[in-house]
């Protein structure tokens, strides 16, 4: 591996148990989406880095994949996190074990 992928693993990593450490800890719903879009950075990330080797490019069409799919994500769980919010007014993720009943 070069020295660049290495870094790039290394980053990739480090965003990723940051994203998971934010999903898992944060009561927010805020911030637990914040967390799920590091994840997913740090998977495009590791797409990216590992495909500068591909010479047919797979790796960075899949990282523009993960990118509109993340903001796809993005968009739909904010519009759902609004209408909570506006029915229950909270964003806090142990308060809507409401929409169980």
């Amino acid at each position: 591996m070069t020295e660049l992928m290495t870094y790039g693993a290394y980053l990739s990593a480090g965003l990723f148990c940051t994203g998971l450490l934010i999903a898992v800890i944060k009561q927010n719903a805020i911030f637990v989406l914040i967390g799920l879009e590091l994840i997913l950075n740090a998977a495009n990330l590791n797409l990216v880095i590992f495909s500068t080797n591909d010479p047919s490019l797979q790796g960075q069409i899949a990282g523009i994949f993960i990118v509109v799919v993340g903001a796809c994500e993005a968009a739909t769980a904010l519009a759902i996190l609004l209408l909570v919010y506006k029915q229950y007014n909270s964003s806090n993720v142990k308060d809507l074990n409401r929409l169980k009943y």
